[in-house]
């Protein structure tokens, strides 16, 4: 698996460029199920001894520094010992520190504040961990995770494998159908969850797992903000590798503390549905009174967790009136003469995710002003395609051609901007025409000289998602064949010619194994390089994860092979 030395001879049991990301993958992948496993069945005794060997795993140990220090957004982030780790050298001894069995001492989290939302002036205070403290806190997370995702109840949707936003918003849509007579919702907000859990009720809950201790010391661990030290006597860093899966482990139980019923079959029977992801939760219901009733056994609830309902945010409503709920807004619409219930169900973009779409742009055309076209495309094109990605589930054909026409006044400003004294039809000779040839649309805005076009929102067509059924997890050793399959509607996240590519090698990265879709930046790799006569053909080119291609190419693991 590991090389003995680096190319400057020095001697290292850790060669980070040649480690064999296949079997180090397979291994933990097989673990985390023989725990899921195990606590199905109850065998705790056995539960605990595989998270014991989950936890003294090197496998585990690999892939828990590769997350931290080259998949997670916070990478760069240095907590308060400024350590960050960027090098394969720096990761091979990292490996190696946290390889060598020691008492350990958790350091305070780094407290910095990040804006709510692009249109917000309200801060998010988040609590960065150490790198070792993080790196800690995955491995922890797999020994851990497993157990959970074999009690965690289906109508759980966030920070959970295999399920997310769009989980949440097809069970909403399955609940709120007009011919349903749940139409009484408590739309439901937890005041500082993250902040504000008791951390002796998260440890009973916990249980005598291994690697308690650690994570109380998290817990107590304190945070520093502006050189000044703070206790926490209360809540999970935001900003921590397991922060997310001790909320969840905090909210557990909501369904049955709401009398929430299922058949054998694990659809919903009686008069109450919870839908949750994370702290942010919507309950249905069938009357005003019973909703009336739920708030109040919600913060009777909460309060043992050491949390409460925001009064600004909590609020009951009808679903003729309409709720926002991750970005969407679920609503009922009179309909009397196309429907028998005089009502359709309508799920579209809210309006403050339109506001904030189009500030986000605007920003970035602002920034490009004074730059080429190309580069302007290239930093516009990724935030256009995740924002229609993420809402083409929903009814929004008629807000993408009202930001396609926002878009085009400011594509008109910039040109505007950039060629002053230019006549109108040089400029649109220049800017504008058929760049898209999929297209028949003679006003796409691109770089002609090098073909670059910038995508329009109307391009990408409406889809409806497949919900997770009830309580599929992705540990679940019987289900392999249906989350293999259930990979490849993540396709359309891809460009079309990435998409192709894919297909071809079956949605799977030849270099570790895994999903091409499990969150790391993709690669386009050329088999045969260019430099040796290499064509950018289909059958010449392989997607891979960044980090796998760095390993293609990387020195030390050419002289291994």
């Amino acid at each position: 698996m590991l090389a003995n030395s680096h190319a400057n001879g020095t001697k290292s049991p850790f060669d980070w460029s040649c480690i064999n990301w296949r079997k180090v993958n397979r291994r933990v992948r097989n673990l985390r199920q023989r725990i899921f496993r195990a606590t199905q069945t109850g065998n705790l005794k056995k539960v605990r001894s595989l998270q014991k060997l989950m936890l003294r795993s090197l496998s585990n140990t690999l892939l828990s520094v590769r997350r931290v220090t080259q998949v997670n957004k916070g990478r760069d982030t240095a907590g308060v010992d400024k350590l960050v780790v960027k090098t394969p050298a720096a990761r091979g001894k990292l490996v190696e520190h946290l390889s060598t069995y020691q008492p350990w001492r958790v350091k305070p989290a780094k407290r910095v504040y990040i804006p709510k939302s692009p249109t917000s002036d309200k801060l998010r205070p988040l609590g960065i961990p150490t790198i070792i403290d993080r790196c800690h806190q995955a491995k922890v997370k797999n020994a851990l995770e497993p157990y959970w995702e074999a009690r965690f109840e289906g109508s759980s949707y966030g920070f959970r494998p295999g399920r997310g936003c769009h989980d949440a918003i097809e069970k909403i849509y399955g609940l709120a159908r007009p011919n349903m007579r749940k139409k009484w919702v408590v739309d439901a907000d937890i005041k500082g969850c993250f902040d504000n859990i008791n951390h002796q009720f998260l440890l009973d809950t916990i249980g005598p797992v291994p690697g308690r201790e650690l994570i109380k010391q998290w817990l107590k661990a304190g945070y520093v903000d502006k050189g000044v030290f703070h206790d926490t006597e209360a809540g999970t860093p935001q900003g921590g590798v397991i922060s997310p899966l001790l909320a969840n482990i905090a909210l557990h139980g909501m369904e049955e503390a709401l009398g929430v019923k299922h058949d054998s079959q694990g659809h919903i029977r009686g008069p109450r549905a919870v839908v949750r992801y994370a702290d942010d939760f919507v309950v249905f219901c069938e009357s005003k009174e019973d909703a009336e009733q739920i708030e109040i056994s919600l913060k009777e609830w909460l309060s043992k967790r050491g949390l409460s309902l925001s009064q600004e945010k909590t609020r009951i409503t009808h679903l003729t009136e309409g709720f926002d709920f991750l970005g969407f807004n679920i609503r009922h619409y009179k309909t009397p003469q196309t429907s028998k219930s005089g009502y359709k169900l309508l799920i579209k973009p809210s309006k403050e995710s339109v506001k904030a779409i189009r500030e986000k742009l605007r920003v970035e055309w602002q920034k490009g002003r004074g730059s080429n076209a190309i580069a302007l495309i290239k930093r516009l094109n990724p935030i256009v395609r995740g924002w229609a990605n993420y809402f083409r589930i929903g009814v929004a054909k008629g807000i993408f051609h009202k930001l396609d026409d926002w878009m085009f006044l400011r594509e008109r400003r910039y040109t505007n901007h950039t060629h002053p004294t230019k006549p109108w039809y040089w400029v649109k000779k220049r800017y504008w025409g058929r760049m898209n040839l999929r297209r028949s649309d003679n006003w796409v805005f691109g770089d002609k000289p090098t073909g670059g076009y910038l995508l329009k929102f109307i391009w990408f067509d409406i889809q409806r998602h497949t919900l997770v059924p009830g309580t599929y997890s992705q540990d679940d050793p019987s289900l392999g064949k249906y989350w293999q399959e259930r990979n490849k509607t993540k396709l359309k996240d891809l460009p079309s010619r990435e998409q192709r590519i894919a297909k071809n090698q079956n949605y799977v990265c030849e270099i570790c194994g895994e999903s091409l879709f499990n969150e790391e930046e993709l690669h386009t790799h050329h088999v045969i390089p260019k430099k040796d006569g290499g064509k950018d053909t289909y059958r010449n080119l392989k997607l891979v994860h960044l980090y796998c291609h760095q390993q293609i190419h990387s020195h030390e693991n050419r002289k291994v092979k």
